[in-house]
């Protein structure tokens, strides 16, 4: 097996646990939003937003891995 192939094999590997990681990290995060929200609802408001803000920061860094994924499977040696 070539240098190459064993470097898209990983970069695929290391796509699918980003993608992994990321889903779980924003399913927690929205369980524990709504869970907070029926503990308190007039905090409804800020929680959501927090919520949010969080949201992003997952996906922006579920976004960089992916493309370090793709670069490290497009370099040649």
């Amino acid at each position: 097996m070539s240098p190459f192939a064993l470097a898209h094999l990983s970069a695929g590997i290391g796509a699918g646990l980003t993608i992994i990681g990321a889903g779980y990290g924003i399913g927690r995060l929205a369980a524990s939003a709504m869970e907070g929200i029926a503990r308190q609802p007039n905090a409804g408001g800020d929680i959501r937003m927090s919520m949010i803000i969080a949201a992003g920061l997952i996906e922006g860094a579920t976004f960089f891995a992916l493309i370090v994924t793709m670069l490290l499977a497009t370099m040649k040696g």
